[in-house]
């Protein structure tokens, strides 16, 4: 039996890092400073984790990182006010804000706040409005990341019967989106779909971003499909021990699909390193369109 392409992640996101680095040099060339800076609101020592692998992926391409921190107790005022005051900085190219947020504060108002030139994950409803006539600013990086993935596999899209499991704003809405503006047929699954064996078993392509581990089993998928597992769970296996796995049941599905992605490496990689091209992206359109909201 015949086992599917397994795409690597972790040497297509080096290859897109390489794009994020010649791209932060030119900038540079030019006397433009590519910056990072990231928002951490509550006391989060795994937030604090996160935002030194930020750190330590931004520099390796040579972006500019700072962090900006604010307590646990920090108010949506704080927050807004922090994200203007970042707006107004000519010297800051690029911003994100970590999630989850403390309870009370509303995230898509502070993500509405964030000037969409430098919204590198392409968060703001702005954003996500213009991904509607396929023209954002800046793009969600997950659902960027799908589309990469389907390029470095040689798929064309074009008329392919597309089921995208899971809605959520930043992975599977965009995804879909992207999947329309491409011509397949789409179909999107969630919690409510009635069967959803019936309808994963049709698709030529498989998106699947739920938070549900190896929900997707061999008998969800079409023999020789296309197979991308945005999922990152982590589980504890029969020794207790912990382990990340996807969405999908990889070592069942991958003997049916045509293609798929593995987890860890696959989609996780290359959506870090799109993060780090969208801050260079950023920087280089705010060049030719400045944008400087006020609150």
């Amino acid at each position: 039996m015949s086992h599917a392409t397994v795409i690597d992640g972790k040497a297509l996101g080096e290859r897109i890092k390489g794009q994020a680095r010649r791209e932060v040099h030119a900038l540079a060339q030019e006397g433009i400073k590519v910056g990072l800076d990231t928002i951490l609101v509550g006391d989060c020592s795994a937030g604090r984790i996160y935002a030194r692998s930020q750190q330590k992926r931004s520099e390796d391409v040579g972006i500019e990182y700072r962090l900006h921190e604010l307590g646990p107790h920090a108010s949506g005022t704080e927050v807004r006010d922090l994200i203007l005051r970042l707006n107004a900085d000519p010297s800051v190219t690029g911003i994100l804000l970590n999630l989850p947020l403390p309870e009370g504060i509303d995230t898509a108002a502070m993500q509405y706040f964030i000037d969409p030139y430098k919204d590198v994950e392409g968060v703001n409803p702005a954003n996500i409005g213009l991904l509607f006539y396929d023209n954002p600013i800046m793009a969600p990086c997950t659902a960027l990341a799908v589309m990469e993935i389907l390029e470095e596999a040689g798929v064309t899209v074009r008329g392919l019967d597309a089921v995208v499991v899971g809605q959520s704003d930043i992975a599977g809405k965009p995804t879909s989106l992207f999947l329309l503006h491409k011509m397949a047929t789409v179909t999107s699954c969630h919690i409510a779909t009635r069967d959803l064996a019936a309808q994963t078993k049709k698709a030529d392509l498989l998106v699947v971003a739920v938070g549900k581990p190896n929900l997707i089993r061999r008998e969800h998928v079409k023999p020789g499909a296309v197979v991308i597992d945005v999922g990152i769970n982590t589980i504890k296996d029969e020794k207790g021990e912990k382990r990340v796995v996807g969405d999908v049941a990889f070592d069942e599905v991958k003997e049916v699909a045509g293609v798929i992605t593995p987890v860890p490496g696959g989609v996780g990689p290359v959506t870090v390193a799109i993060l780090l091209r969208s801050a260079a992206e950023a920087a280089r359109k705010q060049l030719s369109t400045p944008r400087r909201l006020e609150g």
